[in-house]
C-alpha cells in the first residue's frame, strides 16, 4: 500500500519555518541555504496541493492549512527521533514502552510482578501513563502510547486486545468487621461502600444472593476502586471488589471476605494495542510475558479451587 508521507527533509524545513516563521532562522537551524529550505516549501506544497505560507510584506504567514499541520508533524517528528536516539542507545537489544494503565491496576496487579519481568527483559524499560475512563477512544499514536491496560466490557474497536483478568467482584470487609457478619443479610446492618464504575453492585449482588428488602443503592459513592480499597481496610464500610485487587490485604490480614458468591459480569481487563505494532520487540516481549503471568496464574487458582 502506497504510503501518503512526504519527505523527511521537507516536514523539518516545514516545522522549523512554522516554528520561526523565518526561512532564514529556519536555514541557520538545519544547516542548509535558503534557498534549499525555499525549495523543500514549494516542493511539499506542490506534493499536498496546499499553500502552508504566505509571503505579507518579507514576512512568512503560516495559512490555517499550515498551522493545522505543524503541531502533528513537530510531533511525528519528535517521535522518529526518539525512536532513532532509542535504537542507537540500545542496539536493538531492549527498548521502551510506553504503556497507559489504569493506577489501581498497575499498583495492586502489575508493579507487583515487574520484577520477573525484569529479571526476564533487563534491557526493556517500562514507562508508565495514567489511563483514566473516557468518552472517546485512546489515540496511541496522539498520545504517545504504545499499548494499554484499561478495564473495558468489549474489546476496543480497531485494537487488537488480551482479555487479561475479569471484573468479577466478592464482598470485602475489613477484619475487624468479619465476626458481625455471619451471613448475607447481616449486610442490612452495615454501611455498603458504592462505586461509580459499577453503580447498581450491590443491587445485583443481592438478587444474587436471593435476598430482598435491602437497600443496595445506600452508602457512599466512591470514584476510585484504591480509594475504595482503602475505605474497606479502614473499617468504613463492606464493598464489592475484585479478589486479585486485594489479595495482598487478604494475606496481611487487613481485609476479609465474609461470603463466597461471585458477582460476574462482561468488563475484563484487557490489554490492547494497535494491529500495527504487534510485532515490536519490547510490546511483544510485553506481552507474551503478561499472558503467560495470566495463564499461570489462572491454572493455580483452577488447582486450589479444585
Amino acid at each position: 500500500m502506497r504510503r501518503h508521507v512526504p519527505p523527511t527533509a521537507a516536514l523539518q524545513a516545514f516545522e522549523a519555518c512554522a516554528r520561526h516563521l523565518s526561512v532564514s532562522r529556519a536555514a541557520d537551524e538545519l544547516r542548509l541555504t535558503q534557498s534549499a529550505v525555499s525549495r523543500q516549501l514549494a516542493g511539499l506544497e506542490a506534493l499536498l496541493g496546499l499553500r502552508l505560507f504566505q509571503r505579507v510584506r518579507q514576512r512568512l504567514v503560516i495559512t490555517p492549512a499550515g498551522a493545522a499541520y505543524a503541531p502533528r508533524v513537530r510531533a511525528s517528528l519528535a517521535r522518529l527521533e526518539g525512536a532513532t536516539l532509542e535504537l542507537l542507545a540500545h542496539r536493538g537489544a531492549g527498548g521502551t514502552l510506553n504503556l497507559a494503565v489504569s493506577p489501581t491496576f498497575g499498583a495492586r496487579w502489575l508493579v507487583p510482578r515487574l520484577p520477573a519481568f525484569r529479571a526476564t527483559y533487563p534491557g526493556v524499560m517500562i514507562n508508565f501513563l495514567n489511563y483514566t475512563t473516557r468518552l472517546t477512544p485512546l489515540d496511541f499514536a496522539a498520545e504517545d502510547v504504545d499499548a494499554a491496560i484499561m478495564m473495558t466490557e468489549h474489546p476496543p474497536a480497531g485494537m487488537v486486545s488480551h482479555r487479561l483478568v475479569d471484573d468479577a467482584r466478592l464482598p470485602v470487609c475489613a477484619a475487624s468487621v468479619l465476626a458481625g457478619l455471619q451471613e448475607p443479610a447481616d449486610l442490612a446492618g452495615h454501611v455498603l461502600i458504592q462505586q461509580t464504575t459499577r453503580p447498581r453492585g450491590w443491587v445485583e449482588w443481592f438478587a444474587l444472593a436471593g435476598l430482598d428488602g435491602i437497600d443496595g443503592l445506600r452508602g457512599p459513592l466512591f470514584q476510585h476502586t484504591a480509594m475504595v480499597a482503602e475505605a474497606v481496610a479502614a473499617g468504613l464500610g463492606v464493598a464489592l471488589l475484585p479478589r486479585f485487587l486485594v489479595a495482598a490485604d487478604i494475606a496481611a490480614g487487613r481485609v476479609a471476605i465474609p461470603f463466597p458468591q461471585v458477582l460476574g459480569g462482561d468488563a475484563a481487563y484487557r490489554f490492547a494495542y494497535p494491529e500495527a505494532a504487534k510485532e515490536v520487540p519490547t510490546l511483544r516481549a510485553f506481552r507474551d510475558w503478561l499472558l503467560r503471568q495470566v495463564r499461570t496464574e489462572t491454572r493455580e487458582s483452577s488447582d486450589h479451587g479444585s
